[in-house]
């Protein structure tokens, strides 16, 4: 499973538009990925702690976090997730180099610590602003920053890293001129290990959505089901 969590109390009290979660479902999307959930927390460290332990107790989950690795004191992500994913803090001595070239003495004991990461994390270096860098964990657990043209290249570069793109299934939609209480018998009747979905619609009709390799299969028997109880139907 893959998960998003987008720190930014700014997004929570509308000073800022999140562009975060739209940008890496349809990048996974195109990849064959799915997201299973996304999180947009403000930044506390005890909510963030909690969020990121329940994604680690999920096998094989990964996750892309936004936000919270800069220099400022409310940027926690570094620290909580060196607590969740890690066992301790330590120097990325490779950044830390790059920060002092890059700053004067007087500015750089406060952005040093943007170097200070949870141990055995790895750069991302993909940020075309200002050459920062976010890391990951195991190959996992992804964090960038908070501004989208600084985090959209390293979620790229994580992708084309770790993301080999997958076969694509195919998927087969259906408007249905009926109520999905007057088809759940035909629902009933569907694998459940198949990717099946039922939108309903305001007007009392509903979308039918079923993907997988054996997607035609079933979008076919769904549709002699309506036919046999004479409900309209069209393909989308």
């Amino acid at each position: 499973m893959i998960f998003a969590v987008i720190i930014g109390t700014e997004i929570l009290n509308a000073r800022r538009e999140d562009k975060h979660f739209k940008f890496l479902r349809d990048e996974l999307l195109k990849r064959g990925y799915t997201l299973s959930g996304s999180f947009i927390i403000k930044d506390d460290k005890t909510l963030m702690k909690k969020t990121f332990e329940m994604i680690k107790s999920i096998p094989n989950s990964k996750m892309f976090c936004f936000g919270g690795i800069g220099a400022t004191p409310d940027d926690f992500t570094r620290e909580v997730s060196a607590e969740v994913f890690s066992d301790g803090m330590e120097f990325n001595e490779e950044f830390k180099t790059l920060l002092t070239n890059r700053f004067t003495k007087e500015e750089l004991p406060t952005r040093i610590n943007m170097s200070y990461w949870p141990k055995n994390a790895k750069p991302l270096r993909n940020n075309p602003i200002n050459g920062f860098y976010g890391y990951y964990i195991e190959e996992r657990y992804f964090f960038t920053p908070g501004f989208p043209e600084m985090a959209q290249p390293m979620v790229l570069e994580a992708l084309n890293k770790f993301f080999p793109p997958k076969e694509k299934f195919d998927r087969y939609t259906i408007f249905v001129d009926a109520r999905e209480g007057d088809i759940l018998d035909i629902m009933k009747k569907l694998p459940t290990d198949i990717d099946f979905s039922s939108l309903p619609k305001i007007n009392m009709t509903c979308e039918i959505s079923i993907a997988g390799n054996e997607a035609k299969k079933w979008i076919e028997f769904f549709k002699s089901e309506l036919d046999k109880k004479g409900i309209k139907y069209k393909d989308l």
